[in-house]
């Protein structure tokens, strides 16, 4: 099989229990499986796929199911967490390999973690930005986030009904990436919580207007918007809209640890770190293959594209003490 060099970004299609998943490869070495988060895409990665490259490793970024080039199907069930693991081993097996580490970040993370929980030989270490692990089980999902709202509803409790979020984002695309990449950024954040949503309100009340956040250009920009307005934004949403079955599908691994190796990297600014402040206390326990948990002072929730070179440094490192 032909390989890429660390200078060249190659696109392909490849066949999964998706139909197909579209993925971005770049170098030659061990392969490393980038996953991204909501709402983004394989584009996402787009400051590691050359340094990892670089520093001799096959570095893959997918559009994960529901994004992008990659397959979208019809039902809502059809993005169960066990189905987006299948595809990962899928992906693996079409680029001729027989291991990977996966790296994932926010949805991406949970699916990373679940992965390697599942699937561990295949999957020999796994890497997590922004969302901690947090083992399968305790109570049901949908109703820990129905609670979390209190006066208000938290945003996955706004992203269950199908239709709901789509007529709020779809008329307006670029406007409400922009907005909600804003909202979640270290400098352009918000006072009043983005999180949640003000009954009969909308989620983008509460983004700032007309800034981007410093790691966001006008052209990486148009990228992420260009492949939502020619998709849809249903099965990106639609990863929300399967909490409780994924709850049921892995009720045989509830409190179950990874134990790979392991490495987490969040932003100080995040709020995923400060709702998930008891997971990361867990990490002896839930993680006990960690090699290394950095917290990036001053970072918001888009870590690897906030601050690119230092996540890249730590991956390397990471990587590189995998093997020694």
């Amino acid at each position: 099989m032909p390989q890429t060099s660390a200078v060249d970004p190659t696109h392909r299609l490849v066949p999964s229990p998706a139909g197909r998943i579209h993925l971005v490869e770049q170098g030659d070495g061990p392969l490393v499986l980038l996953l991204h988060g909501f709402p983004e895409s394989w584009y996402a990665w787009r400051h590691q796929l050359p340094a990892l490259a670089a520093a001799g490793y096959r570095a893959v970024a997918v559009d994960v199911r529901g994004y992008g080039r990659s397959s979208r199907p019809a039902a809502v069930d059809a993005y169960r967490m066990l189905e987006l693991v299948a595809d990962n081993v899928a992906v693996v097996e079409a680029l001729g390999e027989r291991s990977a580490v996966v790296v994932g970040h926010d949805w991406g993370a949970t699916i990373a973690a679940t992965s390697a929980l599942v699937r561990p030989e295949v999957f020999r270490a796994v890497g997590l930005l922004s969302v901690p692990y947090t083992p399968p089980g305790g109570p049901r999902p949908s109703e820990v986030f129905a609670r979390m709202g209190g006066e208000e509803e938290f945003y996955v409790s706004y992203f269950q009904r199908p239709g709901r979020a789509e007529a709020e984002i779809e008329p307006d695309v670029r406007g409400w990436l922009a907005g909600f990449y804003a909202a979640l950024s270290a400098g352009t954040s918000p006072e009043a919580d983005p999180h949640f949503v003000t009954r009969g309100g909308r989620l983008r009340d509460r983004f700032p207007a007309g800034r981007l956040p410093l790691w966001l250009s006008e052209a990486d920009l148009d990228v992420f918007a260009g492949e939502f307005e020619r998709t849809g934004m249903t099965g990106a949403l639609n990863r929300y809209r399967n909490m409780d079955r994924d709850w049921q599908d892995l009720a045989a691994f509830a409190g179950a640890p990874v134990t790979q190796p392991s490495l987490f990297l969040g932003g100080s600014l995040d709020a995923s770190l400060t709702w998930l402040a008891d997971a990361i206390e867990a990490y002896p326990t839930t993680l006990p293959g960690l090699l290394g948990s950095h917290i990036l002072d001053g970072c918001g929730h888009f870590a690897q594209q906030e601050r690119p070179d230092e996540t890249n440094r730590l991956l390397i490192d990471w990587l590189r003490a995998l093997d020694r």
